[in-house]
């Protein structure tokens, strides 16, 4: 049979309907007002490949467009942003923010001074006290926050302290009874938009159990580990742990750190224990989890002096170290610069890299349409000191300070009020 052929009748309204669907979109997309215009910033976007000056539009809570010379006479507030850098809302993957365990604190109090827009809780609670952490604190703060859960059943909050120093976290975390990864599994089930991941921390044993209870909870809800490793003397086998109890996409952190009960990834000369290299192509995670006690100069500067750079850079943020060596995310991030990233990397490290690794790919981009999660830094030059975990310093000459970070569209910090409207500009109130 021959095929029918088309008249030019019958082609008509097939025109008709490209004009429609490709034309006049673009003319209605055109004619959108803009609610903030970032004008004239260099926007770093790794997932888009995207590390030039542009301009970011926003409308209605998202990115609108990024892309060069986007007109201004459509936006109702244009912010001058020449000479800053523009990247997605910093994401924070190791945090502790159940403010019921004493050493948990509220994210918002830390997050959007610091570029951060989504924070990630540690594996402070477990299947058994999630729903508090979920109404009390997560459901109640600004900051979007996602959570490892525990494979301790009550996670690693420290609730209450005992007898020379003993804490409610070292027993909870201690307990195989309490650690189930079946349950562990159905309550990530049950909140797969807020739980991302399993965690094992602060365990003392002289065996795997809690990481492969970790790793079977991971297996029957698909997500990661991530693995605070160690605690027992003498230390357990990182190379087991790496090669043979987790899995490709399962995340080691507090990577620049060893003490008497965890093995480090360096030698007794200073050098990368090969398995680490070979951990990594395999597929394992490693992340920085500076935290108060758990990242040391002596580690970090050899390490990425032989190649062996974070894939992650995050704080483990707490009481106990936002005041310490770690101060923040800002001054993490410029840490990394002067030991030798580039400004590329770090924000691949704190925004794309962190997305991928929790299976949150509508995170840590700035696609068209994505949710408005921005953030803007200036970079100072100078003379810079910065901490370790034991109060070591090392001096630098770059550090990041965080200008502007905007949440689903609104601005939440503005250092030098570059978002508003100067006072003389306003209508005169007394």
């Amino acid at each position: 049979m021959q095929p029918k052929l088309l008249s030019v009748w019958g082609i008509i309204p097939i025109l008709m309907i490209s004009i429609s669907t490709y034309i006049l979109p673009a003319t209605t997309v055109q004619a959108q007002q803009i609610d903030i215009l970032l004008k004239g910033g260099h926007v770093i976007d790794p997932k888009n490949d995207v590390d030039s000056p542009m301009d970011v539009a926003v409308a209605d809570g998202k990115i609108f467009r990024v892309a060069e010379n986007i007109p201004d006479d459509n936006a109702r507030r244009v912010v001058n942003v020449s000479g800053m850098y523009v990247t997605p809302g910093i994401i924070d993957m190791h945090v502790h923010a159940y403010r019921k365990a004493t050493r948990a604190l509220n994210p918002d109090a830390f997050s959007f001074r610091s570029g951060v827009t989504t924070v990630v809780d540690g594996g402070t609670t477990g299947w058994r006290n999630f729903l508090q952490f979920k109404d009390q604190d997560i459901d109640n703060v600004q900051t979007r926050v996602l959570a490892f859960l525990s494979i301790a059943g009550n996670g690693s909050a420290y609730v209450t302290r005992r007898g020379r120093g003993e804490s409610q976290s070292r027993i909870t975390t201690q307990d195989l009874g309490n650690m189930d990864p079946v349950l562990t599994a159905y309550r990530i089930n049950e909140y797969p938009d807020i739980l991302v991941g399993v965690k094992v921390q602060h365990y003392e044993g002289p065996d795997f159990t809690p990481v492969e209870r970790a790793v079977e909870a991971g297996e029957i809800a698909g997500v990661p580990v991530m693995v605070d490793f160690g605690g027992h003397r003498p230390p357990l086998s990182l190379e087991t742990l790496l090669m043979e109890k987790l899995r490709p996409g399962d995340i080691f952190t507090h990577t620049y750190y060893s003490s008497g009960g965890r093995e480090g990834p360096l030698d007794e000369n200073g050098k990368v224990k090969p398995f680490i290299f070979e951990a990594r192509e395999k597929g394992i995670l490693f992340s920085v989890g500076h935290g108060g006690g758990a990242f040391l100069w002596h580690h970090a500067i050899p390490a990425m002096e032989q190649g062996f750079d974070p894939d992650i850079i995050d704080s483990d943020l707490h009481i106990y170290s936002m005041n310490d060596g770690m101060k923040d995310m800002t001054n993490l991030m410029s840490k990394f610069l002067n030991l030798g990233l580039s400004m590329q990397d770090v924000i691949l490290r704190t925004t794309w890299n962190p997305a991928l690794s929790i299976n949150r790919d509508d995170l840590g981009n700035l696609d068209e349409g994505a949710g408005a999660d921005i953030a803007v830094f200036s970079m100072r030059e100078g003379d810079f000191g910065f901490l370790d975990s034991r109060g070591r310093s090392m001096q630098g000459s770059r550090k990041l300070e965080t200008e502007l970070t905007l949440r689903a569209g609104r601005v939440m910090w503005d250092l030098n009020g570059i978002a508003s409207t100067p006072w003389n500009e306003e209508p005169t109130q007394y």
